[in-house]
């Protein structure tokens, strides 16, 4: 299964507090150094990469002198507050070294389940990704209450994974990978190199909390692993200590523990789009758009549209359907039913005109979209 690393085209990797603040006593500029030299080399070699970075309430309490971490909720907040800005500041000047460019990236999982807003997040992210801009995301934890009280960034990793259809989720942690029991009460305990990540058996090997610093531990790995692996995803666990950790996995060394998810990345989306039972609206496709998606697997461009039926938002799933009304694909509109009755059968190039904006070329991209 390391195959699946090697040739993984998009990465989201996420790095934890203990890691960034070499556990509490601030940040670790230097070991940042050097995991920004390892994903610059990535990204040399093709690689498109998504960072998910902790640490801004640990850096904020290292700034406010602060050992333990404070269990109000207005003290978090501002542990965050001060945090983020020494975090950001630190990846940004780390990256300049190299002469790449960062983009900050503050996430609520609110902004993950309204469709709207996930959207958006997704149009942004890919297009900072295709101007080979690194985008460094963390919760926005100055803002939020559950997120700071329940949430972790593992978490979070997994849904930007789903959010930018990575290939391939990587989990750097204090820890080599998963064992199959507690390496600090076992000492022959055997690290897990490869297994499915839906395998129950896992669980009872998850085990333990997270330390005084993050808020996960092993089981919030596995479980963003598993939703990870509901696009199709893999998910590296592994050290964040070991020398040349990311170089190494992308050149297909056994590194960590590879947690497989149970279907391919583009069967598992085609599988996900094909569960939403409930349709929002209808659109009515000429021969030419039905021949684009039957036959030649293309995006439905608006200008192969008839009619629209319905009332959708942007995001909500359509049906669409031959002259004859026949239901020939679904998928989930880039426009809402009052933009695309004011696009449909116009070129694509037409949409800024119409709109005065434009969004996607495409009323359905094809990566939204299942044929029936």
């Amino acid at each position: 299964m390391r195959d699946k690393v090697t040739g993984a085209r998009r990465w989201v990797v996420k790095i934890g507090s203990a890691l960034l603040t070499a556990d509490g006593r601030g940040l670790d500029r230097a070991a940042m150094a050097v995991w920004v030299k390892q994903m610059v080399a990535l990204r040399e070699q093709g690689v498109e990469l998504v960072l998910v970075s902790s640490g801004a309430v640990a850096a904020g309490m290292s700034r406010l002198g602060w050992s333990a971490r404070p269990s109000a909720m207005h003290e978090l907040q501002a542990a965050a507050a001060i945090g983020q800005m020494v975090l950001i500041q630190a990846w940004e000047s780390s990256f300049a070294e190299h002469a790449r460019h960062t983009a900050q990236i503050l996430l609520t999982h609110d902004d993950l389940s309204d469709r709207k807003r996930y959207l958006n997040a997704r149009s942004t992210l890919r297009t900072l990704v295709q101007l080979d801009v690194v985008p460094v995301i963390n919760e926005n934890d100055t803002v939020v209450t559950d997120e700071i009280r329940f949430g972790d960034n593992d978490t979070l990793a997994a849904l930007v994974a789903n959010l930018v259809e990575a290939d391939l989720l990587v989990i750097l942690t204090d820890r080599d990978g998963m064992y199959d029991a507690d390496p600090r009460h076992n000492p022959g305990a055997a690290l897990i190199n490869e297994a499915r990540a839906d395998d129950p058996a896992l669980d009872a090997v998850a085990g333990g909390v997270g330390g005084a610093l993050g808020r996960g531990g092993m089981q919030t790995k596995l479980r963003a692993a598993r939703l990870a692996a509901r696009s199709g995803a893999h998910t590296v666990i592994a050290g964040g200590a070991i020398e040349q950790v990311l170089v190494r996995l992308r050149a297909g060394e056994q590194l960590g523990t590879l947690l497989a998810p149970e279907r391919g990345l583009l069967a598992a989306r085609k599988q996900w789009l094909a569960g939403h039972l409930q349709t929002r609206g209808t659109l009515v496709l000429d021969a030419g758009a039905v021949k684009a998606l039957t036959k030649d697997r293309k995006s439905l461009l608006p200008v192969g549209v008839k009619v629209v039926q319905g009332s959708f938002r942007r995001g909500e799933m359509v049906v669409c359907v031959d002259l004859e009304g026949r239901e020939v694909a679904r998928g989930l509109a880039n426009y809402s039913a009052l933009e695309a009755q004011k696009i449909i059968g116009q070129p694509s190039d037409a949409i800024q005109r119409l709109l005065g904006y434009v969004d996607e070329p495409e009323l359905v991209h094809r990566d939204n979209l299942v044929l029936v």
